[in-house]
């Protein structure tokens, strides 16, 4: 763990350094203090988990950074304007034939996991850390945010039981869980409002693999075949996935192959007969920094790994430190997952069958055929993804976090979602199939590490996780 720098913040209007407030052997202030109009001071941030008191009634003053939606409208293809806070949300290309929805991705920290690693958490004063008061906040946000879809992560198995499926289901939604495989209580979950989807399928996907074994850790996914409750004779479908990938910064070959095998899940569960992709969102903590090649891949659709350290993958560590670098190819055949990442599927010998002779499983989940491949270092998929976020903050270039702890503050949550149609063409490693496409109507906006020490970090009185929420609105075409 680093130890922890002086830094020089400019705070937000609802901080200062105010009179009471203790201060340090050089009589510097260490806390902060409401007060009228910005100020810049200097602020030891290791001192942050002490009381803010001071006022002669004893009471506390706490600042809470405000998140705003930044509305985007894509007057043209070629530049995507973000109008920044507005509480109205504007006029973009309405149409009657449209299905609007909101996706919430959120980590909301595993009881089990927050004290398992409690060295993460030593700027939290110890009450905020409780899951009796973390998760009455947590609840709170989901009902501020009243998102149509939920994909949540870290969610623990008795807490899911216990308190948070009959919460949500009483705010209606419906809940399909995959706890991971291991002895980690925890995994993801997906939630859906009633009111706005039926759902057509479950697919979870364990990352754990018996005879495999580079496949030895206990991630999960879960894929989600949804249908928009829309009066429609040919209503669309939309394909939500979400996974909590391995955090060790150094296994980026177990990084890149449960990602994969995600990929080969979508890919199965949002191909259609006409050879397309329904439209597909894709959330979670990927435990990868935006520019990494792991992230890159994702975005891009492919990746050439050759020469590539393993601990370069997820650009969570500046050094490889000498590491090996990725086996070519990274997973064996056995797996059953081809470099495009999708299920492959054997040739046989020959055999007259008739379409009577299908089975139901095989009429619903249509494999691509693979022939064989020869030895290669290039990964690709069949998706258009595009990332809700930018990840920079365009006035500044100051980096966007959507976690902060005691050791780091960085993005490593995302909503990757099909572009429209019509950029399809445009995306690189978009040739293989056609993609249903999503427009991105608005996105909660983030904040920088600094915004975030002036509230002493995560978890905090009034955000209850060591990840932030990440909340996009979508708009479906018909």
């Amino acid at each position: 763990m680093g130890t922890w720098r002086r830094a020089s913040l400019s705070l937000p209007a609802c901080l200062a350094a105010g009179p009471g407030v203790p201060t340090s052997s050089d009589g510097e202030p260490l806390v902060l203090w409401a007060a009228g109009s910005g100020v810049k001071v200097e602020v030891e941030p290791g001192a942050w988990e002490l009381d803010a008191r001071g006022g002669e009634d004893g009471s506390v003053a706490l600042c809470t950074i405000q998140r705003h939606w930044e509305y985007i409208c894509n007057h043209n293809k070629d530049k995507t304007k973000i109008l920044g806070d507005k509480n109205v949300d504007p006029k973009c290309e309405d149409s009657d034939n449209k299905f609007d929805f909101s996706v919430m991705s959120y980590n909301i920290l595993s009881q089990d996991l927050l004290e398992d690693n409690s060295h993460l958490y030593r700027h939290c004063r110890r009450p905020v850390l409780h899951w009796s008061f973390r998760f009455p906040n947590i609840l709170k946000e989901i009902k501020h945010f009243d998102a149509d879809v939920l994909c949540l992560q870290e969610v623990q198995e008795d807490h899911y039981g216990a308190e948070i499926r009959p919460s949500l289901e009483s705010l209606g939604y419906h809940c399909e869980y995959k706890m991971r495989t291991g002895r980690k209580p925890d995994g993801c979950a997906i939630c859906f409002k009633h009111s706005k989807f039926s759902l057509l399928s479950v697919n979870p996907v364990e990352f754990y693999r018996r005879d495999v074994p580079l496949l030895d850790r206990d991630n999960v996914g879960l894929v989600l075949l949804l249908q928009p409750k829309i009066p429609s004779a040919a209503s669309p479908v939309i394909c939500v996935a979400n996974t909590h990938l391995l955090y060790n910064p150094r296994r980026g070959d177990i990084k890149l192959t449960q990602l994969a095998m995600l990929l080969a899940e979508i890919s199965s569960v949002a191909h259609q007969k006409d050879g397309s992709f329904c439209p597909i969102i894709m959330c979670g903590d990927f435990n990868s920094v935006p520019g990494s090649p792991l992230y890159s891949f994702i975005k891009e659709g492919k990746l050439n790994y050759e020469g590539l350290a393993i601990g370069k993958v997820s650009g969570q560590e500046q050094s490889s430190r000498g590491q090996r670098i990725l086996s070519i190819p990274i997973w064996p055949p056995n797996l059953g997952i081809s470099q495009d990442c999708v299920y492959e599927v054997r040739h046989l010998p020959k055999v007259e069958k008739t379409d009577s002779d299908l089975t139901q499983t095989e009429l619903d989940k249509t494999e691509v055929l693979v022939t064989a491949e020869k030895l290669s270092s290039n990964l690709q998929h069949h998706f258009s993804l595009s990332s809700v976020y930018s990840h920079y903050f365009p006035d500044t270039g100051i980096p966007e976090v959507t976690t902060c702890h005691s050791r780091s503050a960085i993005t490593v949550d995302y909503i990757f979602y099909s572009a429209e149609k019509e950029d399809v063409a445009r995306q690189p490693g978009a040739e293989v199939a056609l993609v249903g496409g999503l427009k991105l109507l608005a996105r909660l906006s983030l904040l920088t590490e600094q915004d975030l020490w002036t509230v002493n970090g995560l978890p905090n009185e009034n955000n209850s996780s060591d990840h932030l929420p990440l909340l996009a609105k979508f708009r479906l075409e018909l």
